[in-house]
């Protein structure tokens, strides 16, 4: 009888285990609603605004007129030199003056021979004067009154020399003093004191009112986009901006690169007559780039933190209605602060992971909370809020 039972009690031990094991083989793999999202997120999608078009061209800084000073001056020697490089400088003022002496002797003396000519020519006048009031009485024959005529305008004609040649000398006394030709800022020197020039040699070089401009390199496909009075943002090397507007558009192409040059004057904000330096941080021969306002037009924008860079191309990940995310690739073309321009490979009615985008993958499956929750919640990991720079790495 204890046989009986205790056969009993093991036979339904083993149809338990069997039956506990039949429950566990049907029951498969979890439920997709219990799968844990990657990440949870808030969304965005593309907005449709208004974005300035610009071109933006590269070129050099240069002086706007640069004037060569010399000097007129044959043999004399540099006695003072009143101005170097950065000074500025008004139109008339003495820059260097040449030693004088010699100069002086010569004027002093062509004075004299003005003063012998214009004595003899009195001499000479009176003396005709006599003869033409003689001439009806006999007195003189007719060749002597001739001679006595020509002597008088003989006297004259060496009056007008000798004043002729005091104007000279007179004019190189004026020249050993070199003035400024028009306002600016000197560029350069190479006047020495003590130096014996000949004529011609350069002495300063002058940025015309300290005036700069801009030269800017644009291909020619874009020249007809560009009109005298275009505003332009100019940023020196060092990173200082300046607004300008353009002056002049180059009538011709350089053969060679297919390049015209676009001159962009970069005004000192002076009163008018007064002569300043030039912009802060803008130096002649500096290379700068530059943005040409051409209006504006109708674009489809997303938001900066919303695209991620992988392998040198731009990506948004869409939110589809099973709560995974698409990768999608984008054309991006123009971008204006934290928007970005789409070109291509992007519905408007698009719905977006506003940021942390850099974290998923295809097919990721997030959650999706209003911008104005929070979004951290007990082991669920959270999507950083990236700065621009981050999200576009």
């Amino acid at each position: 009888m204890y046989i009986v039972a205790a056969c009993a009690i093991a036979a339904g031990a083993i149809a338990l285990f069997v039956i506990n094991s039949d429950e566990n083989d049907q029951s498969g793999p979890p439920a997709a609603g219990t799968a844990k999202p990657a990440l949870t997120v808030t969304t965005t999608g593309p907005q449709r605004g208004t974005l300035a078009l610009q071109l933006t061209a590269n070129g050099n800084i240069a002086a706007w007129q640069e004037a060569s000073i010399g000097t007129e001056s044959n043999g004399l020697r540099l006695a003072e030199v009143r101005v170097n490089v950065g000074d500025v400088v008004q139109r008339g003022q003495v820059l260097a003056r040449f030693a004088s002496e010699s100069v002086q002797a010569d004027v002093a003396q062509a004075r004299a021979g003005v003063a012998e000519a214009t004595a003899n020519a009195a001499e000479a006048t009176a003396n005709a004067d006599r003869v033409r009031a003689l001439q009806s009485t006999g007195t003189f024959s007719g060749q002597q009154i001739q001679q006595y005529l020509t002597a008088e305008q003989a006297a004259k004609a060496r009056v007008a020399s000798a004043q002729a040649g005091l104007a000279a000398q007179q004019l190189r006394l004026r020249q050993t003093q070199v003035l400024a030709p028009d306002s600016g800022l000197i560029s350069a020197r190479s006047a020495t004191v003590g130096a014996v020039l000949g004529s011609g040699v350069e002495l300063f070089r002058l940025i015309r009112q300290g005036r700069l401009e801009w030269r800017a390199e644009v291909a020619a496909a874009d020249l007809a986009r560009i009109v005298p009075g275009t505003k332009v943002m100019v940023t020196a090397a060092g990173g200082d901006q300046r607004p300008g507007r353009v002056r002049m558009v180059a009538p011709t192409v350089d053969p060679q690169t297919r390049v015209g040059l676009v001159y962009v004057d970069l005004p000192t904000d002076l009163k008018a007559g007064s002569v300043g330096a030039p912009p802060p941080g803008f130096k002649a021969g500096m290379f700068a780039r530059g943005e040409f306002s051409l209006g504006s037009s109708s674009a489809l924008t997303v938001p900066q933190s919303a695209v991620v860079v992988r392998d040198g191309f731009s990506y948004v990940f869409r939110v589809n209605p099973d709560q995974r995310v698409s990768q999608l690739k984008l054309q991006i073309g123009r971008r204006a602060g934290g928007q970005l321009e789409v070109l291509g490979g992007l519905e408007p009615d698009a719905l977006l992971v506003a940021s942390g985008a850099g974290f998923l993958n295809e097919g990721d499956l997030v959650k999706v909370v209003p911008a104005t929750a929070p979004i951290s919640e007990p082991n669920q990991p959270i999507a950083p809020v990236l700065p621009a720079s981050a999200a576009i790495k």
